[in-house]
């Protein structure tokens, strides 16, 4: 018996990394996921992994979400998940910034995100007064959001506003539906294949993580099954950080305790 029986799911940007291990996790627990992303090939593959569906579309276009939504909804025979996973980054100093890599950060990642919401929410809702069964968003925010990183301004500023978006939706939808933010850390992905073996950064990301190392996709993908579980079926509002612990450390008090204690040994 899985988590997710029954289960009817969207999950976009579900072509490749955190997105297309989710496609397989949810898959796994029993949901019938729609796999949406604008890599038409990529979410076609994944989908035929899974037995699921796929449907090309680019998050940013808000009218093609929703007629997206609605098909993926019609297809599965209903909805009762959100994985609003897709997402695109950038690094460069806040004044290098170009205003359509601003736009485009800001509309794939925050405005896809509420067009994902506004086009589900309704769909999810009439499911709700139909069978009782309460649904749930699951948004894809970043540990880039609750703690900005340099070089990242405008990615930064987009994830906060999925954190503050995700949390309107859960004062707004519920009790019909729950909604939550999952906020990883450094995960290895397509998207972070730049810092994977950097002689530099990758020693820097193992060594700024308590639990020691970069996390995997299927490690986010688990947290996302378990939000949209009855596990989490008093959830809502929160932004679940998944990031080994990175967030802990202070940048400026870290590096100095960390040699005081290697001076005072046990």
């Amino acid at each position: 018996m899985g988590l997710l029986d029954g289960h009817r799911s969207i999950i976009t940007g579900g072509a490749s990394g955190i997105g297309a291990a989710a496609a397989r996790r949810f898959a796994a627990q029993g949901a019938t996921v729609a796999v949406l992303d604008r890599n038409a090939d990529g979410a076609a593959a994944v989908a035929a992994e899974v037995g699921g569906i796929s449907i090309p579309v680019d998050v940013a276009d808000v009218e093609a979400v929703e007629v997206a939504v609605r098909e993926a909804a019609e297809q599965l025979g209903g909805l009762d998940d959100l994985f609003a996973n897709a997402g695109v980054g950038n690094l460069k100093r806040l004044d290098a910034y170009r205003e359509k890599e601003w736009d485009l950060l800001v509309d794939v990642n925050l405005k896809g995100t509420f067009a994902c919401i506004r086009a589900a929410a309704p769909i999810m809702q009439a499911a709700h007064a139909a069978t009782g069964r309460t649904g749930s968003i699951v948004t894809m925010a970043s540990v880039s959001g609750v703690r900005p990183t340099r070089g990242e301004a405008p990615y930064s500023a987009a994830k906060a506003g999925v954190i503050a978006l995700t949390r309107s939706a859960a004062l707004e939808y519920g009790p019909a539906l729950r909604a939550n933010c999952v906020s990883p850390g450094f995960i290895h992905t397509p998207l972070t294949d730049f810092g994977a073996t950097h002689e530099v950064y990758r020693p820097a990301v193992d060594a700024g993580t308590p639990l020691g190392r970069a996390g995997q996709a299927e490690e986010v993908a688990d947290v996302a099954v378990f939000l949209c579980s009855a596990l989490a079926s008093y959830v809502t509002g929160i932004n679940l950080v998944v990031d080994g612990g990175s967030l802990l450390p202070s940048q400026q008090s870290d590096p100095m305790l960390h040699d005081l204690l290697s001076m005072m040994g046990d």
